[in-house]
């Protein structure tokens, strides 16, 4: 599928949604893409993108921003306390702060350099056991704690278990994200992204749909 498609999927889920045209932003997934495909997506205009790991980032990123300047790339995988200084000069938004002790972090290291991406909380929507993020119930208590911090937490992101049904997933998070006064949510993959765009979503994080299979 093109990245015309996809776009015009989310522009035909929003107006179903009664939603503007807009609202929701396609986060092309570049994770372990050959960077003549990510090349190809930047060529396009497209200028939104996300990655998995801060060191895979560091290693493209700053030279195909030296051809795309407006280029923004956003964090979706785990981060490390040890990598939060490197993410925070690479990325313009992190979408898995998951744990009081990066909290902490991140909010040290905003202040000692003076900015900070924009923060998504992962929630752990399935509350499995080998996935990161807050548990739903302690969600309010953590955005709490991270606005106590001066972080700039801008919303909530989840991924649903992968056997259910994820609009229950996303219509939990969006409730999550009404309750604690967050605007933002990042939810939606290449195989929902319309469900959750119906649902509210702000971020739908699209990879395979848009550059074909990963070579792993």
């Amino acid at each position: 599928m093109s990245l015309t498609e996809i776009s015009a999927h989310i522009a035909k889920a929003e107006a179903a949604a009664g939603r503007p045209e807009g609202a929701a932003q396609l986060i092309a997934v570049s994770k372990r893409q050959p960077d003549a495909r990510v090349i190809e997506v930047l060529e396009q205009g497209h200028r939104l993108f996300g990655e998995n790991q801060v060191q895979e980032a560091a290693g493209k990123w700053p030279a195909f921003r030296e051809t795309y300047p407006d280029a923004k790339v956003h964090l979706l995988g785990p981060l490390q306390t040890n990598k939060a200084r490197q993410a925070m000069g690479l990325f313009d938004a992190i979408h898995s702060l998951d744990r009081p002790k990066l909290a902490k972090t991140l909010a040290r290291l905003a202040q000692e350099e003076g900015h900070c991406p924009e923060l998504f909380i992962q929630v752990n929507t399935g509350e499995e056991a080998q996935k990161s993020g807050v548990l739903p119930s302690e969600t309010e208590a953590f955005v709490a704690e991270c606005r106590a911090l001066d972080l700039p937490v801008v919303g909530l992101m989840c991924i649903p278990p992968v056997d259910e049904e994820p609009s229950l997933h996303f219509a939990l998070l969006a409730k999550l994200a009404a309750r604690t006064g967050l605007s933002g949510l990042s939810m939606g993959m290449s195989g929902d992204y319309e469900r959750a765009v119906a649902l509210g979503a702000t971020h739908v994080r699209v990879g395979s749909a848009i550059f074909g299979a990963r070579d792993y």
